[in-house]
C-alpha cells in the first residue's frame, strides 16, 4: 500500500515584513501571516486542492495555524494542533519561552480545529538543534503510522519541516530539503520504504514582487 505525506512550512510572516512589530507585540515569538502571506497560504490551498488528504495538523503558533487554515477552508477539513510540529524553541532567539494563543482562544478565531485531538509529541522549552530535528522527526513518524494508510498535510517551521523530513528518508533531507516560506515537501511510502517526491516545492507560489500589487 501507498501513503503521502506531505509537509508544509507556514507563509510569510509580519515581522519578516516589518521587524518592528516585534517591539510591540503581545506575543513577540508568535507573529501572525503578512498579507502576502495570507495570499500564499491560499495558493498553497489550491495547490492542495485536488490532493486526497484527509488529516491536517498544525504547530500551534498562529502563522502555522493561518495557514493550514486556508487549506482546510478548501479541502473542508479540521485541524489538528500537534505541538510537536512546534518552532524550533530556539534560546538565542527567543529569551523565553514563547507565549500563544489558548487553545480556547484560537477556536473562537479557528472554528476548523479539532478539540477532540490532543497532541501527540512535546516540546520544550529551551532545546537544541539536534532536539528539534528529533522531535520533529518523532512527530511525523508517529503520525504517519498512526493514520496509515491515509495521506496527511502537516504544517510547520523551517527547523521542523526539514526534522519531519528526515524522520522519512535521514540524513539525506539534510542536503535535499529547501524549507523556504510556503515550500511544500511530499514524501510517498511504497511499502515499508519512503521517497522523496518534492523536496520544496514553491512553484504554486507568485512572484512576491507581483504578491505585493494585491496587498
Amino acid at each position: 500500500m501507498s501513503q503521502i505525506v506531505w509537509i508544509a512550512r507556514h507563509a510569510n510572516r509580519l515581522d519578516f515584513v516589518y521587524p518592528d512589530w516585534f517591539l510591540t507585540a503581545e506575543r513577540r515569538y508568535d507573529p501572525p501571516l503578512s498579507d502576502d502571506g495570507m495570499i500564499q497560504a491560499q495558493q498553497l490551498a489550491q495547490r492542495l486542492k485536488g490532493e486526497r488528504i484527509t488529516h491536517i495538523f498544525a504547530s500551534p503558533f498562529l502563522r502555522t495555524i493561518q495557514t493550514a487554515n486556508a487549506i482546510a477552508e478548501v479541502l473542508d477539513l479540521q485541524i489538528k494542533l500537534e505541538v510537536g510540529l512546534s518552532e524550533w524553541l530556539n534560546p538565542e532567539w527567543m529569551t523565553e519561552e514563547p507565549e500563544k494563543l489558548s487553545t480556547s482562544a484560537l477556536v473562537k478565531l479557528f472554528p476548523r480545529i479539532d478539540t477532540s485531538y490532543t497532541s501527540r509529541i512535546a516540546a520544550k522549552y529551551p532545546e537544541t538543534h539536534a532536539q528539534v530535528r528529533e522531535r520533529s522527526a518523532q512527530t511525523a513518524r508517529c503520525l504517519s503510522t498512526e493514520f496509515f494508510p491515509h495521506d496527511i498535510l502537516l504544517v510547520a517551521h523551517g527547523a521542523s519541516v526539514l526534522g519531519a523530513a528526515m524522520g522519512f528518508v535521514g540524513d539525506i533531507a539534510k542536503s535535499e530539503v529547501k524549507a523556504s516560506l510556503c515550500s511544500l515537501v511530499k514524501v510517498v511510502r511504497q511499502d515499508s520504504e519512503w521517497l522523496l517526491a518534492l523536496k520544496g516545492d514553491t512553484s504554486h507560489l507568485t512572484k512576491i514582487e507581483e504578491l505585493v500589487r494585491f496587498v
